[in-house]
């Protein structure tokens, strides 16, 4: 039995149930449990269920009961859980009801199995319907496919947190969004063998209703979760959800990937194969639209910039894949190459690219975002002592590259990164990053070829001596 110290919190979001709301709150206080609250949030009903939920209050101090503006049972269910004293959660929708043992049975095995994340039980229905409802055993290749865990399942408040609670964009199913945020980060369920609750159907349930938006849901479960849609579905979840595996395969035999990641950020592998969904669903932060798109992306804690390449005309359409690598697939290996000869330039992370049929069509560069903010061509910002320490530091790198026997065609100051350092008693020293490196070219670089490095510069005479 769970220690009288684990404290649970069932959260109710109302929204119009003045038939059902009586019911569902006694149901809940008859509960053969003592450490729990109940948070009733009114979601902006416009029937009395605010009144039947505060007359409850007056007689139960148990019960908290709080209003908001109509946002959606996502939103009135995380609002009440952020009030939410206790460690474990129990949601409970308002025209459901649960059976006395069920809160008890709940806790105590979440008590005794840290492992296990959500709790669940046997459900029957009630209202229109009656008789069992029916579950296959859970995992996670079939949550893809099917909301298998039904909202009144307990689970711990933490798990809430780490996983950002309940997607508010999402009206109908959203607990199907949630159970895949919870799971996808690992954790185990267990449905017990009792009965826990009675799900009531009726005219208005949203199990009716949401049963009318079945295209748009799963466009924002694709949008939301499209790493674990790639590991469960090898691609996103489509109409027939059944049929989604089968589909993705037939469009891989048709639209063939190839990608890398580098050993050092084996965990973004998924993140990487799902890069054309993360642009179309336009994801990440646009830091530079152009003839490319460059996004910021933050994961884990880090920062990632993701290049995408322009899909490049016939001729190369033809080529890339067959006769020469993809720009992609050379920013990564001339990232590689600077940093094993010394030279910096942002950490190469993976790259991806994909045809369809026999033609290139797409390809993306990942590197870690440089934490050098200074651009060359904002040298003119900077103090004559600084400009001093850019210009001499760019000449000593193009020396460096050029007797390495590269030459970078876009060699210019869009593409030169600096921060400066200073330590005591020492003079000022400039540290450089280049940037763009798929038009690098490897060979003897001449004298004339090497100073028509620095036409794209744009600097005075005075400048150039400098640097030179």
């Amino acid at each position: 039995m769970a220690s009288a110290s684990t404290f649970v919190s069932v959260v109710v979001p109302i929204y119009n149930m003045q038939r059902y709301l009586a019911e569902t709150i006694t149901s809940i206080l008859a509960s053969h449990y003592d450490a729990f609250e109940v948070i009733l949030m009114d979601d902006g009903s416009q029937d009395d269920s605010l009144a039947i939920a505060r007359e409850f209050a007056q007689k139960d101090s148990r019960i908290k009961v709080f209003s908001q503006s109509n946002a959606g049972a996502s939103a009135a269910r995380n609002h009440a859980i952020r009030l939410a004293q206790g460690p474990y959660i129990l949601p409970v929708d308002a025209d459901n009801n649960i059976t006395p043992d069920y809160i008890r049975e709940a806790a105590a095995y979440l008590d005794t199995h840290p492992e296990v994340k959500v709790v669940s039980c046997q459900v029957d229905y009630c209202g229109d319907k009656s008789g069992p409802m029916h579950f296959v055993p859970f995992s996670l290749p079939m949550l893809a496919r099917k909301n298998m865990i039904d909202n009144c399942a307990m689970y711990r408040k933490q798990d809430w947190e780490a996983c950002g609670g309940y997607a508010e964009h999402i009206k109908g199913r959203e607990d199907w969004a949630f159970w895949i945020a919870m799971f996808k980060r690992g954790g185990e369920f267990h449905r017990l063998p009792m009965l826990g609750f009675h799900y009531r159907v009726h005219a208005n349930s949203k199990r009716k209703a949401t049963q009318k938006r079945k295209h748009q849901l799963i466009e924002e479960l694709n949008e939301l979760h499209p790493e674990f849609y790639e590991a469960m579905l090898l691609g996103p979840l489509h109409y027939h959800r059944s049929w989604s595996k089968f589909l993705n395969v037939c469009h891989r035999c048709l639209h063939p990937r190839k990608w890398k990641v580098s050993e050092a950020y084996p965990a973004l592998e998924m993140f990487v194969k799902t890069l054309p969904r993360q642009f179309e669903y336009n994801k990440g932060e646009i830091i530079y639209q152009g003839r490319n798109e460059l996004r910021r992306f933050e994961i884990e804690g880090k920062s990632y910039v993701i290049k995408s390449f322009r899909k490049p005309n016939l001729a190369n359409r033809i080529a890339y894949g067959f006769l020469r690598k993809s720009k992609a697939q050379r920013s990564y290996e001339y990232a590689e190459k600077l940093l094993q000869l010394g030279i910096l330039t942002p950490q190469p992370v993976a790259y991806y690219q994909e045809r369809s049929g026999l033609l290139f069509d797409k390809s993306y560069y990942v590197s870690l975002a440089s934490e050098k903010t200074i651009h060359f061509k904002d040298i003119d910002s900077l103090s004559p002592e600084q400009q001093d320490c850019f210009l001499k530091a760019v000449g000593i790198l193009t020396a460096r590259l050029h007797e390495a026997g590269i030459y970078h065609k876009d060699y210019s100051g869009g593409n030169i990164l600096v921060n400066f350092r200073q330590e005591e008693a020492q003079p000022l020293q400039a540290e450089l990053e280049i940037l763009d490196l798929n038009r690098m070219r490897f060979g003897k670089v001449s004298v004339e070829r090497g100073c028509a490095n620095f036409d794209r510069f744009h600097i005075n005479e005075e400048a150039l001596k400098v640097m030179v």
